[in-house]
């Protein structure tokens, strides 16, 4: 009888239950449920409706169920840096505040005044990204003192969704380290660090490794869903996941995470905080195995994502992206401003970056959206060669992970700017990283090794010149 694994991934736009299990050797995958994510504004805040997606996480294991196969275990990834507050009872303090709210505005230079901006990348190698958790934490104790003073527990998004499940608060190492909070050398919370800054260092747990199992289901969800099956932390931060899921076991592997988020980097056994990593604003988040993702944030198919809302709702992604490979402008952005973080409108946003440096201005889902890609794709040139300078290694091929690895117009460009070759695949990386930690977890697979090992054998990979 085959096991059964339950990954549950949950993005920014949507999440999906997907139950894995070994056959013949390769990693069979079936998508049972799925459900929508977004940001919405209350208040004057962007949040995110944290209870819904509680519900949409036990709606879609109650589908195991009715399939007849019940998961060995199940694993919650999500997105960095957001967090939920717990009372002494543990009801939650506050909303649920998303990262792209502008709450953390001129939070950098309060932190500052405390730790300078060298001396925290030295003691966390984690890049200055604004929406950084320290940053949320900040803004809290300056805005909103009252909620820090009344927390006990601080959790990440899937450690609150794992205890809403199980009954244990479980801090997992991936995402802690996005807080920008740990220190990578001792890969636990610089309380320290904290104290200086005053944040109050009782809420923060000890953090548990990936493949941690916390415990099994609550009495009150297992009869809701009608089973009970482990709890288990995967690399719980989905870039984390999806780095798990590269096919390859060379000692030298460049990655493209391609969603919602470009994350591009390499894995180090040892984190790189020297200067020149900060200058270059490479961040060392926590990997599986004890290992460092040294990488670079670069702003994504976000980008494409805003432009489809507004002025594409009537095509497919696959469409859009078809569409853009006909186009012949030749303007390019910054695909890294802060400008396209949140913009009112995408759209606009980009046309008005045209202008300003004297390019042509695009017109049409098909010119926008051409701009996007050629701009990606040359951020991605420009992060190749900052990350051989950095690790002085030469990287020969680029894998391509995520849902990005279906942009084919994408592919073939940042195999032209790069002039390496790409291989793009497997596209559901983040759900397949987080089944194989399971599978490990269960000694179902032997390691990391074997895992990628079998991961190459079971997805189709796509190769660019």
């Amino acid at each position: 009888m085959d096991n059964y694994y339950l990954a549950i991934d949950i993005g920014a736009s949507s999440g999906r239950h997907i139950l894995g299990h070994l056959e013949n050797g390769k990693m069979i995958l079936e998508e049972i449920y799925r459900f929508s994510n977004g940001m919405k504004d209350v208040n004057g805040e962007k949040i995110w409706d944290i209870d819904g997606l509680f519900r949409e996480v036990v709606n879609g294991m109650k589908k195991c169920k009715e399939l007849g196969k019940i998961p060995v275990s199940m694993g919650i990834d999500t997105w960095a840096v957001d967090f939920v507050l717990l009372d002494k009872n543990n009801e939650r303090l506050g909303n649920v505040v998303a990262y792209r709210d502008e709450r953390t505005k001129g939070m950098d230079d309060l932190v500052y005044e405390k730790v300078s901006l060298e001396d925290l990348y030295a003691t966390t190698g984690i890049q200055k990204q604004i929406f950084n958790s320290i940053y949320q934490l900040m803004a809290l104790k300056e805005k909103k003192p009252e909620l820090l003073d009344k927390a006990e527990t601080f959790l990440m998004i899937p450690d609150y969704l794992n205890f809403l499940l199980s009954g244990v608060k479980a801090q997992e190492y991936t995402n802690a380290t996005t807080t920008q909070l740990v220190n990578p050398n001792t890969r636990d919370w610089d309380k320290k660090r904290m104290q200086v800054l005053g944040f109050p260092t009782k809420i923060f747990l000890p953090i548990s490794e990936p493949g941690s199992t916390i415990g099994n289901l609550k009495d009150d969800i297992k009869a809701e869903i009608g089973f009970d099956c482990k709890v288990v932390l995967p690399a719980t931060h989905d870039t984390g996941s999806a780095v798990v899921a590269v096919p390859s076991n060379d000692d030298n592997v460049l990655y493209i995470s391609s969603g919602t988020w470009s994350l591009m980097g390499t894995e180090l056994k040892e984190a790189n905080c020297g200067k020149s990593a900060m200058l270059h604003n490479f961040t060392n988040e926590g990997g599986y195995n004890k290992t460092y993702r040294f990488l670079k944030n670069i702003m994504g198919l976000w980008m494409i994502q805003s432009v489809k809302k507004e002025i594409g709702e009537a095509f497919t992604f696959g469409e859009i992206c078809d569409a853009a490979s006909t186009s012949e402008i030749k303007s390019v952005v910054n695909a890294n401003d802060d400008r396209f973080l949140a913009p009112n409108n995408m759209t606009c946003e980009v046309q008005k970056a045209c202008e300003e440096s004297g390019q042509q201005v695009p017109e049409g889902v098909a010119e926008v959206a051409a701009v996007i890609y050629n701009s990606l794709a040359k951020c991605y040139a420009d992060t190749l060669l900052e990350l051989e300078t950095q690790t002085g290694c030469i990287y020969q091929n680029i894998h391509v992970v995520g849902g990005g690895a279906n942009a084919d117009y994408l592919n073939r460009l940042t195999a032209k700017y790069t002039g390496r070759t790409v291989l793009a695949g497997p596209t559901e990386a983040t759900a397949i990283g987080n089944l194989a930690v399971q599978m490990i977890a269960e000694n179902e697979l032997k390691d990391l090794e074997e895992a990628r090992k079998c991961i190459y054998n079971s997805f189709e990979i796509k190769e660019y010149r």
